[in-house]
């Protein structure tokens, strides 16, 4: 058995807050939306560089050996944490399991448009559905899995294109979903470009662990030679994807769709103004506060 504890803190407090627990002796600490009803919900953003997106109210737990004298760790709290009430911590013993691998199993398959799915490792899909277009991706802290709904409009925006034998950019690939799920719905290559070094070797492991590595090659901005591709996306923010709108309109062929994302509601008609320079039927799509450009490049 282990001794779990929890409790409710603010974004401000979290890094104060979890450095008090290891210092406590806690073997290990998950953090988690307090706002979410179901674990799919408990979507990660995709960060900036040196970033690491939270979200106001976290449930945060933390595990201890199971003989951890309960008292004495509150008595350490408080005098680490003074601000935190020891009415706030909650106590409850679980069973010996991989902790990993438990708070996996509570994520389950999501489905983006008409056949595109992502599958977490430890589930495996049905045989029945010879439609279904699989991308396996694990929840973590560092990326996104496709539960924000910017991403989730980039992959429901992907499946409804046709693929085939396309080569595709994906500016700001964090985890490399949206390349994997490209490539795995039919284009032959995909440039991914992202600015954080991290962001390449997390898109690289899951490229490899999708079987797709030999179909992805990977850039830092200054590294990407451009070559126009036959379709674009970028799920970054409202700020770089303006400064960025004439480099994109280099990258894309005459007549190639392309899709923004990572664009609160508010930020939406700056940026159509800003690309209807280069771009022609230009749509806006949302989803909660967030919203999707799609277009294409002028002929």
């Amino acid at each position: 058995m282990w001794l779990e504890l929890s409790l409710t803190i603010r974004e401000s407090e979290q890094e104060r807050v979890e450095l008090a627990l290891e210092e406590a002796g806690a073997l290990a600490v998950t953090l988690l939306d307090a706002e979410a009803d179901t674990p799919n919900e408990r979507a990660i953003l995709e960060p900036g560089v040196g970033e690491t997106p939270l979200w106001g109210e976290i449930s945060l737990q933390a595990l201890f050996e199971a003989d951890t004298d309960r008292e004495g760790l509150l008595h350490v709290l408080a005098e680490l944490l003074p601000e935190i009430e020891p009415s706030q911590v909650r106590f409850r013993e679980v069973a010996d399991q991989d902790w990993t691998r438990a708070w996996m199993d509570q994520f389950k398959p999501m489905r983006f448009g008409r056949r595109l799915w992502i599958y977490p490792s430890n589930v495996e899909p049905p045989g029945d559905d010879a439609d279904a277009v699989v991308v396996r991706l694990d929840p973590g802290l560092a990326f996104g899995t496709g539960t924000h709904p910017t991403t989730a409009l980039c992959l429901e925006w992907l499946d409804g294109l046709d693929l085939a034998g396309t080569h595709v950019i994906d500016y700001g690939c964090g985890s490399g979903v949206l390349a994997i799920a490209a490539i795995k719905l039919g284009a032959e290559h995909v440039d991914g470009i992202d600015n954080d070094p991290q962001a390449i070797l997390a898109s690289r492991d899951n490229a490899e662990r999708n079987g797709v590595a030999d179909r992805l090659s990977l850039y830092l901005p200054d590294e990407f030679v451009v070559r126009a591709c036959d379709v674009f996306v970028a799920n970054i923010l409202a700020g770089p994807l303006g400064e960025l709108a004439p480099h994109f309109a280099g990258c894309i062929k005459p007549g190639a769709p392309f899709a923004l994302s990572g664009i609160l509601v508010g930020q939406a008609d700056e940026l159509l103004a800003r690309y209807a320079e280069w771009f022609d039927d230009l749509t806006v799509a949302t989803r909660e506060d967030w919203v999707r450009i799609s277009g294409r490049r002028r002929m």
